[in-house]
C-alpha cells in the first residue's frame, strides 16, 4: 500500500483506467480476468469523464466483500486508502460557502476540478479526485498564504457542488450588488420592518430566479421537511429542518432575502406589497427527480422583515403498508378496524408535527377507491390528491369547518375528513354527519388518547352522543430512527429503561443499539423517523363508563385493562428493535403522562 510520502513522490499525472484497474487487481478487489476483458471508451458525449466514473458504471462485485458493488463510493474510499490521502465525504450542509468560495475563481477550480470544502485561520481544505495532480499547489498556497490539506471526494460530487456553490455565491454576489445602493438606512425599528422595500432588485432578476431554484431543490435534495427564511440586522439565515432537526444552511445579506422572500411569495400568488400582516400561500414544484412536490408558504412579519416558513409536502410520504408508518402488526389491526366502520368517528391527536397529516392522507388514499366518495374540508389543504374531493377553509367569505360539513353532507359523501375538530359547532357538525351514516376522520390536540374524551366534553359534546359515534382514538408521536448504516448494539441503561417501562414489566432484553454517526447521517447517528401510536378503540367496556364527569386517568385505566398499549411501550418496543433510543422515546411522549 503506497504510503502518503510515497504518493507525493509520484511524478504529477492525471489517472488512467489502466492504473486503477491494476491497482484494483493488485489489491484483490477485482477479478484479473474480468479486468483484462475491460475495454470501454475514455470519452462520452464529449465529456471528459473521471476513470473512476467509468469502472464504477460496470457494477462489478468487490472480492474483498460480495456482497456490496464496487460503487463510485467504494472506489473513491479505495483511492483514498491507496493514495494515502484522507477520504471525504462532503456535506453541503455544514459547507461555509461564501468563505470557501472566495479562496479561488470559479475558473480556476473548474480547470483543475477542484473544490475547497473548509477554511480556517491557517489552512484551506481543498477536496480532489486526482491525488497525483500537484500543480496548483504551490500556487495557490503562495496566493492565500495558507496550508493546504488536500482529500480525496468522490469526483461526481466534486462537479455537482463546485457548479452549485460557485453558482449560488455569484448570484448573491450579484444579487447584492444590484441592490445595496437602494437599500435605506437602517437607524430604528421601523425603518427594520420596512427594510428593502425600495430596493431597486427585481423578483424576476436572473440572480434571484437561481437563487430560489438552487433553495428549493437543494432542499428536495437533503429530506427537508421546512425551509425556514429568516431576516436578521445584516445577515439573514436559511435553516432546514430534517428529521424533527434544525440545521443552518446558508447567510445571505438581509436584503438579498428580502427579495428572495418576495419572489417566492410571486410563486406562491401571495400579496408581495403586504408585509405587515401574516399570509399563506402554495407552490407547486419538482424534485431533482422529477417527483411532483407541494409547499405550504407561511410569512410572518418580525422586527427585521417577513420571515416565511416552506413546509414541503412529498408525495412519497404517503404509504400503501401501514408498517412503513411505524405500526405494529396489533396497531394495524387496530387502525383498520376502526376506519372500517360504515358510520362513526375516528380521531388521530397528537401536536403540529407529529405525522398526523401523513397517517390521514395515506388511510384516505387507501379508501378512495372509485365506488366511494370521499370528501376533506381543510384548513389549509395540506397536499392536493386527485383521489378525493378536498374543500378549502375560507373564514374571510364565511366557509369555516362547521359550514364545509354541512355543505360536504349534501355531496353525497361515504367518508368525510375534518382538518380539526376546533370548536363546538365544528363537533356537533361532525357528530351529525356520524349519525346520518357517514364515517368521519378527524384530529384533535390532546395529549394522549384518553384525553380526546374529556375534550370534547370540554368544547361541548354530551357523553352519550360521544358514545353513539366516536369509534376510537389515535395518539401519535414522531421519533428519529437510529442510521442502519453505523448503529452499534449495545447495553442499555437500566434505571433509565425502567422509568420508560414502570410500571408495565418489560424485559431488559432486545436488539438495543446506539448512534454513532457516519457521512451517511452526517454523523448524528440518526436518519429518517417513525411513528409510535396509542390506540384507543371504544369497546362496550369503555362506553360503559363514559359519562358527563369522566376524566382521563380513569379512561386510561380502564382502556389499558381492556387492551391499550400506551405510547411509551410502543416506543420501548422500537428501542428494543434497535430502531431508536430511550432518550428519543423520552423526548416526545408527553411528560405530564399519567402512568
Amino acid at each position: 500500500m503506497a504510503t502518503q510520502q510515497a504518493a507525493m513522490d509520484e511524478p504529477s499525472h492525471r489517472l488512467t483506467i489502466k492504473e486503477l484497474i491494476s491497482g484494483l487487481v493488485e489489491d484483490g478487489r477485482v477479478d484479473s480476468a474480468k479486468a483484462d476483458d475491460f475495454l470501454i471508451p475514455v470519452r462520452s458525449g464529449g465529456l471528459e469523464i473521471h476513470p473512476l466514473v467509468i469502472i464504477s458504471q460496470q457494477e462489478w462485485p468487490d472480492l474483498k466483500n460480495p456482497k456490496k458493488n464496487l460503487t463510485l463510493e467504494v472506489l473513491t474510499e479505495w483511492l483514498a486508502e491507496r493514495s494515502g490521502m484522507p477520504y471525504f465525504r462532503i456535506d453541503p450542509l455544514k459547507v461555509d460557502v461564501t468563505t470557501v468560495t472566495s479562496v479561488m475563481s470559479a475558473a480556476y477550480a473548474t480547470r483543475h476540478k477542484i473544490l475547497p470544502i473548509e477554511v480556517n485561520e491557517h489552512t484551506v481544505t481543498i477536496a480532489t479526485a486526482e491525488p497525483y495532480m500537484r500543480d496548483w499547489e504551490n500556487e495557490l498556497s503562495h496566493v492565500n498564504s495558507l496550508n493546504i490539506e488536500r482529500v480525496i471526494c468522490n469526483p461526481n460530487n466534486i462537479t455537482r457542488y463546485l457548479a452549485e456553490f460557485y453558482s449560488v455565491s455569484q448570484s448573491i454576489r450579484t444579487a447584492t450588488s444590484e441592490n445595496e445602493d437602494d437599500i435605506p438606512g437602517v437607524t430604528n425599528f421601523e425603518a427594520l420592518i420596512e427594510l428593502g422595500k425600495s430596493g431597486r432588485l427585481d423578483t424576476n432578476d436572473k440572480s434571484v430566479v437561481h437563487i430560489v431554484d438552487w433553495l428549493l431543490q437543494f432542499a428536495f435534495d437533503q429530506r427537508a421537511s421546512d425551509i425556514h427564511l429568516e431576516p436578521r440586522r445584516d445577515l439573514s439565515n436559511i435553516r432546514f429542518r430534517i428529521d424533527g432537526v434544525m440545521h443552518t444552511v446558508y447567510e445571505m445579506p438581509t436584503p438579498v432575502m428580502t427579495v428572495v422572500i418576495a419572489r417566492v411569495k410571486v410563486l406562491g400568488r401571495m400579496d408581495v406589497v403586504e408585509k405587515r400582516r401574516p399570509q399563506d400561500g402554495r407552490i407547486k414544484s419538482k424534485t431533482p427527480k422529477g417527483d411532483e412536490i407541494e409547499l405550504r408558504l407561511s410569512t410572518m412579519p418580525t422586527a427585521f422583515g417577513e420571515k416565511m416558513v416552506m413546509r414541503i409536502f412529498s408525495p412519497d410520504v404517503l404509504v400503501k403498508d401501514f408498517s412503513g408508518l411505524g405500526f405494529s402488526e396489533k396497531d394495524a389491526e387496530g387502525w383498520k378496524s376502526m376506519f372500517s366502520q360504515p358510520h362513526g368517528i375516528v380521531l388521530v391527536t397528537g401536536p403540529t408535527g407529529s405525522g398526523k397529516t401523513t397517517t390521514l392522507y395515506s388511510t384516505l388514499k387507501l379508501l378512495a377507491q372509485p365506488e366511494v366518495n370521499v370528501c376533506t374540508v381543510e384548513d389549509p389543504i395540506e397536499m392536493v390528491m386527485p383521489e378525493f374531493n378536498q374543500m378549502q377553509v375560507q373564514h374571510n367569505i364565511g366557509v369555516d369547518f362547521a359550514s364545509g360539513i354541512r355543505t360536504l353532507l349534501r355531496q353525497d359523501p361515504d367518508i368525510i375528513m375534518v382538518g380539526e375538530i376546533r370548536d363546538k359547532e365544528t363537533a356537533e357538525m361532525a357528530t351529525q354527519a356520524a349519525l346520518t351514516g357517514h364515517l368521519v376522520l378527524s384530529t384533535l390536540h390532546t395529549n394522549d388518547a384518553s384525553a380526546a374524551i374529556p375534550r370534547l366534553r370540554e368544547i361541548g359534546i354530551p357523553a352519550y352522543l360521544i358514545n353513539a359515534t366516536v369509534i376510537g382514538v389515535m395518539a401519535q408521536r414522531l421519533v428519529r430512527t437510529l442510521c442502519p448504516a453505523c448503529k452499534e448494539p449495545t447495553e442499555i441503561d437500566q434505571e433509565m429503561w425502567k422509568t420508560l417501562t414502570y410500571p408495565w414489566k418489560m424485559g431488559g432484553q432486545g436488539n438495543f443499539c446506539k448512534p454513532v454517526g457516519c457521512e451517511e447521517c452526517r454523523h448524528t447517528g440518526f436518519l429518517g423517523r417513525i411513528g409510535i401510536y396509542e390506540m384507543m378503540i371504544l369497546d362496550q367496556d369503555l362506553r360503559a363508563t363514559i359519562h358527563e364527569e369522566i376524566d382521563s386517568k380513569t379512561l386510561r385505566d380502564i382502556a389499558v385493562k381492556s387492551g391499550m398499549t400506551v405510547m411509551r411501550i410502543s416506543g420501548a418496543r422500537k428501542v428494543a428493535m434497535g430502531l431508536t433510543t430511550i432518550e428519543e422515546v423520552i423526548k416526545v411522549v408527553p411528560p405530564d403522562e399519567e402512568i
